[in-house]
């Protein structure tokens, strides 16, 4: 018994859920998909309330935005079955027997289980920032993820008991964009049990180079916030550890001044068609360490 859980925003995602309504019916699964859009007010919600005339599967508009962790803790509040599986709206499950392999991943003694990304590998220039981040960062075998499992918690493809997340996502507070450091670190805080399995979906929603940009300082906003407040506690993410060593030597004004020399070069490049990832991090760090 499994439900499916898909946050939504001004998305079509008629496609996805017809493609996991099939595979449920094929395998007699006791599954659910309950999709929430969160109050995009978006045309493609036309399209998107067919969702109610497939089996078993649910669509709802909600009529204020809630933001990413409120939305996935409206999604377990609806769901009637004691395992979750979240995918996000913009994505294609690579393999045709994606629920099968969750569902045996149940049978398993782990509390949570993350299944992983794929991205093509044909660049879009107006989104290769993106699409090169994930390539590299994201699209990491299962083999590697497992010896460093708390490193790669991405909270977009990944199957987990109900009562723990409900206990995890009601710690956060905030509806700040970059809250999934925080999911990832209280995992590995509370000690919850998690495995990596190569359960890949395709990532089609990809933001263009400006846009990803914007999402990424945000991001660091809201970590700047969460390690400043002592909210993460003990955590793998690695521009926060070089972020720390810089601040105890007491070289962070002057790592920032440095690349901020090069800082008209270093966004050409990021917002061009072969962006560097190592100019991409250098940026991320001067950013952080600028935040007051």
């Amino acid at each position: 018994m499994i439900s499916i859980l898909i946050p939504c925003y001004n998305y079509n995602a008629f496609n996805l859920i017809c493609i996991l309504e099939k595979e449920a019916l094929t395998l007699g699964l006791i599954f659910e998909i309950i999709c929430i859009d969160d109050a995009s007010f978006s045309n493609l919600n036309e399209t998107n309330q067919k969702i109610n005339t497939l089996t078993n599967c649910k669509f709802f508009e909600s009529k204020k935005n809630l933001g990413r962790s409120a939305n996935r803790q409206l999604l377990a509040d609806k769901a009637q079955y004691d395992w979750l599986l979240f995918i996000d709206v913009d994505v294609t499950p690579i393999k045709s027997n994606f629920l099968e392999i969750y569902t045996n991943q149940i049978k398993k003694d782990f509390e949570v289980t993350f299944g992983g990304f794929y991205y093509e590998d044909k660049i879009i220039n107006s989104s290769s920032l993106r699409q090169t981040f994930g390539k590299f960062r994201e699209q990491i075998p299962c083999e590697l993820r497992n010896k460093n499992p708390y490193k790669y918690t991405i909270s977009s493809n990944f199957l987990i008991r109900k009562n723990v997340f409900k206990s995890i996502n009601k710690q956060i507070k905030s509806s700040s964009y970059g809250m999934d450091y925080l999911f990832g670190a209280l995992l590995k805080n509370n000690s919850i049990s998690i495995n990596h399995i190569d359960n890949e979906v395709n990532h089609h929603g990809l933001d263009e180079n400006l846009k990803f940009l914007t999402k990424t300082k945000k991001a660091l906003e809201s970590l700047h916030y969460l390690n400043g407040n002592k909210l993460i506690g003990q955590n793998d993410i690695t521009i926060l550890k070089y972020y720390k060593v810089l601040s105890f030597l007491g070289l962070r004004k002057i790592t920032t001044t440095i690349i901020n020399l090069f800082s008209k070069s270093i966004e050409s490049n990021m917002l061009g068609a072969k962006p560097s990832l190592l100019l991409f991090d250098l940026y991320r760090l001067s950013y952080l360490c600028n935040i007051k």
